[in-house]
């Protein structure tokens, strides 16, 4: 059974910092690429960042200089180091695997982690 995990989710203030976590299990990591998505209430769910198993990263606008998306295989974990934290990055953040070129197979989603920015 494919399992996906965020933690690391909260409540910060403006300009704080957040690290999420994003643990897989029943796939073999190392072949997937990694995204985090996320959605606010009422808008789309939208990329924020991924990493390709090979280590490559894109990042969408709003997160370039502030997020660094991460991977650790033999943990079988991908992060998403969050800094300089602003209101509208406010929402649910989705952890995504995705099979690497290539590679047959269904992709997966995480249950999802709030994140809320607000003084």
């Amino acid at each position: 059974q494919v399992q996906l995990v965020e933690s690391g989710g909260g409540l910060v203030q403006p300009g704080g910092s957040l690290r999420l976590s994003c643990a897989a299990s029943g796939i073999i990591f190392s072949v997937y690429d990694m995204g985090w998505y996320r959605q606010a209430p009422g808008k789309q769910r939208e990329l924020v960042a991924s990493i390709t198993s090979s280590g490559s990263t894109i990042y969408a606008g709003s997160a370039k200089g502030r997020f660094t998306i991460s991977r650790d295989n033999a943990k079988n974990t991908v992060y998403l180091q969050m800094n300089s934290l602003k209101p509208e990055d406010t929402a649910v953040y989705y952890c995504n695997a995705r099979p690497s070129s290539g590679v047959r197979g269904p992709s997966y989603w995480g249950q999802g982690t709030q994140v809320t920015v607000s003084s």
